[in-house]
C-alpha cells in the first residue's frame, strides 16, 4: 500500500492506494510544529503504518519535510519520495525556474494530463486559488496564483466589523436578503466568476478551448456556478502523487 501526503498550508490530506485504487483518505489541519513523532501517533489512528510499501509527500511546509523522513523511518520503516526537484514526474516544466513551482502544482498536473489529456487546466481551490496549464503538447507552462477562498474570506471579515463569520454554502439566489445571503452569494458567484474570467483568458493566451478540473476542499461549491469547470475531481493531487510514485519506483 502506498500512502499519499499532501501537506498545504492549511490542511493536510492523506489518501491509501491499493495500486491505482485510492481508499482511505483523511484531512487534518496543518500543524507546522507537529513532529515526527506526533505524526506517527496520529496516524496510527488511521491505519496501519507497517503495512506501507511507501510514502510519496508534496509539502508547501518546508520544515516538516523532515518529520515526515523520521515517520517513515521510525514510524512506518518505509521507503519516502519527497515531490521536488530531481524526482521525474513524466511531464516537462516549461517555467523560468522549476524549484519555484510548489510540488502540489505539479502533482495536479501530472494526474491531469493522465486522466484527461491535453490541453487541461487545473484549478485548485486551497489557501490560495491555482491555475495550472498543460498544454496541447503536454508541457507544463506555468500558471495563475490568486488570493484562496477562505483566506480572502477572513481577511474580509477581520476588516468590517459589522460582517460576521458565514459557513461556506451555498446561496439559495444571487440577490442576498440578508447580510449573510448576501455574503455567501458573494464567496460562491464571485470566485465562480474570478475562475470563468481567468480560464477565458488563459484559453485566448493558448489559443485552444482546453477544459478544466477542478480540485480541493471546495471545488464541489464553486463549480456548479462556473460555466467553465467541467469536471471535479477532489484527491486529483493525491492520485499524481502515486502516478509520480510509480514512475520512480518502477522496474521497468
Amino acid at each position: 500500500m502506498l500512502l499519499a501526503v499532501d501537506v498545504g498550508n492549511t490542511q493536510t490530506v492523506f489518501g491509501l492506494f491499493e495500486g491505482a485504487e485510492l481508499g482511505d483518505r483523511w484531512r487534518i489541519a496543518t500543524e507546522a510544529q507537529r513532529t515526527g513523532d506526533e505524526l506517527g501517533a496520529l496516524l496510527s489512528d488511521f491505519l496501519d503504518l507497517a503495512a506501507l510499501d511507501g510514502i510519496c509527500l508534496s509539502s508547501t511546509v518546508p520544515r516538516l519535510v523532515r518529520e515526515y523522513e523520521h515517520l517513515a523511518e521510525r514510524w512506518a520503516t518505509a521507503p519516502l519520495l519527497v515531490l521536488g526537484p530531481g524526482v521525474a514526474t513524466g511531464i516537462e516544466i516549461r517555467y523560468d525556474d522549476p524549484r519555484e513551482v510548489g510540488p502540489d502544482r505539479i502533482a495536479n498536473a501530472v494526474a491531469a494530463k493522465e486522466r484527461f489529456g491535453s490541453p487541461v487546466i487545473v484549478v485548485d481551490f486551497g489557501t490560495s486559488t491555482n491555475f495550472d496549464v498543460v498544454s496541447a503538447d503536454g508541457q507544463y507552462v506555468g500558471g495563475v496564483l490568486a488570493p484562496g477562498i477562505e483566506t480572502s474570506m477572513e481577511a474580509l471579515f477581520a476588516r468590517a466589523a459589522r460582517l460576521v463569520k458565514v459557513d461556506y454554502a451555498e446561496p439559495q439566489q444571487v440577490i442576498g436578503k440578508t447580510t449573510e445571503s448576501a455574503l455567501r452569494s458573494g464567496l460562491v458567484y464571485g470566485f465562480a466568476g474570478q475562475v470563468d474570467g481567468i480560464v477565458d483568458a488563459i484559453r485566448r493566451e493558448l489559443g485552444v478551448d482546453a477544459q478544466v478540473v477542478a480540485t480541493g476542499g471546495l471545488a464541489d461549491l464553486i463549480a456548479p456556478h462556473s460555466r467553465s469547470i467541467s469536471i471535479v475531481e477532489p484527491f486529483l493531487t493525491l492520485d499524481g502523487l502515486r502516478l509520480i510514485w510509480e514512475r520512480n519506483t518502477s522496474d521497468s
